[in-house]
Protein backbone atom coordinates (compact mmCIF):
# COMPACT_ATOMS: atom_id res chain seq x y z
CA UNK A 1 0.00 0.00 0.00
CA UNK A 2 1.21 3.49 -0.87
CA UNK A 3 1.47 5.77 2.16
CA UNK A 4 -1.34 8.30 2.31
CA UNK A 5 -0.40 11.73 3.66
CA UNK A 6 -3.25 13.87 4.98
CA UNK A 7 -1.70 17.22 4.19
CA UNK A 8 -2.91 20.61 5.42
CA UNK A 9 -1.91 23.64 3.36
CA UNK A 10 0.81 25.90 4.79
CA UNK A 11 1.58 23.60 7.68
CA UNK A 12 4.09 21.31 9.32
CA UNK A 13 3.01 18.48 7.05
CA UNK A 14 5.06 19.91 4.17
CA UNK A 15 8.05 18.37 5.94
CA UNK A 16 6.53 14.91 5.64
CA UNK A 17 6.15 15.25 1.87
CA UNK A 18 9.76 16.42 1.66
CA UNK A 19 10.95 13.51 3.81
CA UNK A 20 9.14 11.00 1.58
CA UNK A 21 10.66 12.57 -1.52
CA UNK A 22 14.16 12.40 -0.02
CA UNK A 23 13.67 8.72 0.81
CA UNK A 24 12.02 7.84 -2.50
CA UNK A 25 9.01 6.27 -0.77
CA UNK A 26 5.80 6.18 -2.79
CA UNK A 27 2.97 8.21 -1.34
CA UNK A 28 -0.38 9.80 -2.13
CA UNK A 29 -1.43 13.26 -0.95
CA UNK A 30 -4.89 14.07 0.36
CA UNK A 31 -4.90 17.84 0.63
CA UNK A 32 -6.96 19.93 3.02
CA UNK A 33 -7.50 23.69 3.09
CA UNK A 34 -7.70 25.80 6.22
CA UNK A 35 -10.92 27.47 7.30
CA UNK A 36 -10.60 31.00 5.83
CA UNK A 37 -11.99 32.60 8.99
CA UNK A 38 -10.21 30.70 11.75
CA UNK A 39 -7.23 29.39 9.73
CA UNK A 40 -7.73 26.07 11.54
CA UNK A 41 -7.78 22.61 9.98
CA UNK A 42 -11.16 21.51 8.59
CA UNK A 43 -13.33 19.06 10.59
CA UNK A 44 -12.80 16.37 7.94
CA UNK A 45 -9.40 15.61 9.46
CA UNK A 46 -11.12 14.28 12.61
CA UNK A 47 -12.35 11.38 10.52
CA UNK A 48 -8.72 10.33 10.11
CA UNK A 49 -7.43 11.05 13.63
CA UNK A 50 -9.37 12.16 16.75
CA UNK A 51 -7.23 15.30 17.19
CA UNK A 52 -8.13 16.57 13.74
CA UNK A 53 -4.57 17.73 13.08
CA UNK A 54 -2.11 17.42 10.23
CA UNK A 55 0.17 15.76 9.35
CA UNK A 56 -1.26 12.29 9.62
CA UNK A 57 -0.09 9.36 7.53
CA UNK A 58 -1.79 6.05 6.88
CA UNK A 59 0.38 3.02 6.17
CA UNK A 60 0.12 -0.74 6.53
CA UNK A 61 2.36 -3.04 8.57
CA UNK A 62 3.75 -6.29 7.09
CA UNK A 63 0.60 -8.16 8.15
CA UNK A 64 -1.59 -5.71 6.26
CA UNK A 65 -2.99 -3.99 9.34
CA UNK A 66 -3.58 -0.26 8.91
CA UNK A 67 -1.38 2.14 10.85
CA UNK A 68 -2.42 5.73 11.49
CA UNK A 69 0.47 7.90 12.68
CA UNK A 70 0.22 11.53 13.80
CA UNK A 71 2.78 14.16 14.93
CA UNK A 72 5.55 15.24 12.59
CA UNK A 73 8.41 13.97 14.76
CA UNK A 74 6.81 10.57 15.22
CA UNK A 75 6.14 10.31 11.48
CA UNK A 76 9.73 11.27 10.64
CA UNK A 77 11.11 8.64 13.02
CA UNK A 78 8.72 6.06 11.57
CA UNK A 79 9.91 6.86 8.04
CA UNK A 80 13.59 6.67 9.05
CA UNK A 81 12.93 3.18 10.43
CA UNK A 82 10.96 2.21 7.33
CA UNK A 83 13.92 3.30 5.18
CA UNK A 84 16.37 1.20 7.23
CA UNK A 85 17.90 4.19 8.98
CA UNK A 86 18.46 6.49 6.01
CA UNK A 87 18.59 10.17 7.05
CA UNK A 88 18.60 8.96 10.65
CA UNK A 89 21.04 9.08 13.53
CA UNK A 90 24.70 9.42 12.50
CA UNK A 91 27.27 6.92 13.79
CA UNK A 92 29.53 9.44 15.53
CA UNK A 93 28.47 10.03 19.13
CA UNK A 94 28.54 13.84 19.04
CA UNK A 95 26.64 13.97 15.74
CA UNK A 96 24.12 11.46 17.06
CA UNK A 97 23.48 13.63 20.11
CA UNK A 98 23.03 16.73 17.95
CA UNK A 99 20.68 14.79 15.67
CA UNK A 100 18.51 13.73 18.60
CA UNK A 101 18.55 17.24 20.07
CA UNK A 102 17.45 19.07 16.92
CA UNK A 103 14.94 16.41 15.96
CA UNK A 104 13.03 17.32 19.14
CA UNK A 105 14.14 20.92 19.64
CA UNK A 106 12.30 21.98 16.47
CA UNK A 107 8.85 21.41 17.96
CA UNK A 108 9.67 21.27 21.66
CA UNK A 109 11.49 24.60 22.06
CA UNK A 110 11.73 26.62 18.85
CA UNK A 111 8.20 26.37 17.49
CA UNK A 112 6.14 27.35 20.61
CA UNK A 113 7.25 31.02 20.82
CA UNK A 114 6.86 31.37 17.06
CA UNK A 115 3.32 30.04 17.30
CA UNK A 116 2.52 32.45 20.14
CA UNK A 117 3.95 35.24 17.99
CA UNK A 118 1.60 34.28 15.16
CA UNK A 119 -1.44 34.32 17.44
CA UNK A 120 -0.46 37.67 18.94
CA UNK A 121 -0.13 39.14 15.48
CA UNK A 122 -3.85 38.61 14.96
CA UNK A 123 -4.81 40.65 18.04
CA UNK A 124 -5.12 44.37 17.26
CA UNK A 125 -3.00 46.83 19.26
CA UNK A 126 -2.39 44.71 22.38
CA UNK A 127 -1.02 41.87 20.27
CA UNK A 128 1.61 44.07 18.65
CA UNK A 129 2.84 45.25 22.04
CA UNK A 130 3.05 41.68 23.31
CA UNK A 131 4.95 40.63 20.20
CA UNK A 132 7.66 43.18 20.98
CA UNK A 133 8.06 41.68 24.44
CA UNK A 134 8.18 38.15 23.01
CA UNK A 135 10.79 38.88 20.33
CA UNK A 136 13.80 38.75 22.71
CA UNK A 137 12.81 35.16 23.59
CA UNK A 138 12.68 34.25 19.91
CA UNK A 139 16.02 35.98 19.33
CA UNK A 140 17.68 33.74 21.93
CA UNK A 141 16.68 30.72 19.83
CA UNK A 142 17.65 32.30 16.53
CA UNK A 143 21.06 33.29 17.89
CA UNK A 144 21.59 29.75 19.15
CA UNK A 145 20.68 28.30 15.75
CA UNK A 146 22.95 30.79 13.97
CA UNK A 147 25.94 29.78 16.10
CA UNK A 148 25.27 26.10 15.45
CA UNK A 149 24.98 26.50 11.68
CA UNK A 150 28.03 28.75 11.54
CA UNK A 151 30.11 25.83 12.84
CA UNK A 152 28.96 23.06 10.45
CA UNK A 153 26.92 22.63 7.25
CA UNK A 154 23.98 20.69 8.71
CA UNK A 155 22.34 20.47 12.12
CA UNK A 156 23.80 17.10 13.11
CA UNK A 157 27.16 17.50 11.39
CA UNK A 158 28.59 17.09 7.91
CA UNK A 159 25.63 15.10 6.55
CA UNK A 160 22.04 16.09 5.82
CA UNK A 161 19.63 14.22 8.13
CA UNK A 162 16.02 14.13 9.26
CA UNK A 163 16.96 16.73 11.89
CA UNK A 164 17.35 19.26 9.07
CA UNK A 165 13.90 18.36 7.77
CA UNK A 166 12.40 18.85 11.23
CA UNK A 167 14.10 22.22 11.65
CA UNK A 168 12.86 23.55 8.31
CA UNK A 169 9.34 24.63 9.24
CA UNK A 170 10.12 26.67 12.36
CA UNK A 171 12.98 28.45 10.60
CA UNK A 172 10.86 29.14 7.55
CA UNK A 173 8.20 30.52 9.89
CA UNK A 174 10.84 32.62 11.66
CA UNK A 175 11.93 34.04 8.33
CA UNK A 176 8.32 34.90 7.54
CA UNK A 177 7.29 36.41 10.87
CA UNK A 178 9.86 35.81 13.62
CA UNK A 179 12.73 38.18 12.94
CA UNK A 180 15.06 35.89 10.99
CA UNK A 181 16.83 38.19 8.52
CA UNK A 182 20.21 38.98 6.93
CA UNK A 183 21.72 39.48 10.37
CA UNK A 184 21.90 35.69 10.63
CA UNK A 185 23.61 34.68 7.36
CA UNK A 186 24.43 31.08 8.29
CA UNK A 187 20.78 30.30 8.94
CA UNK A 188 19.63 32.00 5.75
CA UNK A 189 22.32 30.12 3.84
CA UNK A 190 21.03 26.86 5.28
CA UNK A 191 17.50 27.75 4.17
CA UNK A 192 18.79 28.45 0.66
CA UNK A 193 20.46 25.01 0.62
CA UNK A 194 17.36 23.10 1.65
CA UNK A 195 15.13 25.02 -0.75
CA UNK A 196 17.47 24.11 -3.61
CA UNK A 197 17.26 20.37 -2.94
CA UNK A 198 15.40 18.52 -5.74
CA UNK A 199 13.34 16.55 -3.20
CA UNK A 200 12.21 19.78 -1.52
CA UNK A 201 11.11 21.19 -4.86
CA UNK A 202 9.32 17.95 -5.78
CA UNK A 203 7.44 18.06 -2.46
CA UNK A 204 6.22 21.57 -3.26
CA UNK A 205 4.75 20.30 -6.51
CA UNK A 206 2.97 17.47 -4.70
CA UNK A 207 1.75 19.58 -1.78
CA UNK A 208 0.54 22.67 -3.58
CA UNK A 209 1.09 26.33 -2.62
CA UNK A 210 3.29 26.80 0.46
CA UNK A 211 3.77 30.32 1.74
CA UNK A 212 7.08 29.66 3.52
CA UNK A 213 9.10 28.35 0.59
Amino acid sequence: MTIIVHHLENSRSQRVLWMLEELGILYEVKRYERDPQTMLAPPELRRIHPLGKSPVIVDRDPSGAERIIAETGAIVEYLVAKADGRLGKPYADDAALRYRHFLHYAEGSLMPPLLVNLVLGRIPLVGKTAQKKLQPMIDVHLDFVERELASRPWFAGDAFTAADIMMSFPLEAACDRGGLDVGRPATLGWLDKIHARPAYQAALVKGGPYRYA
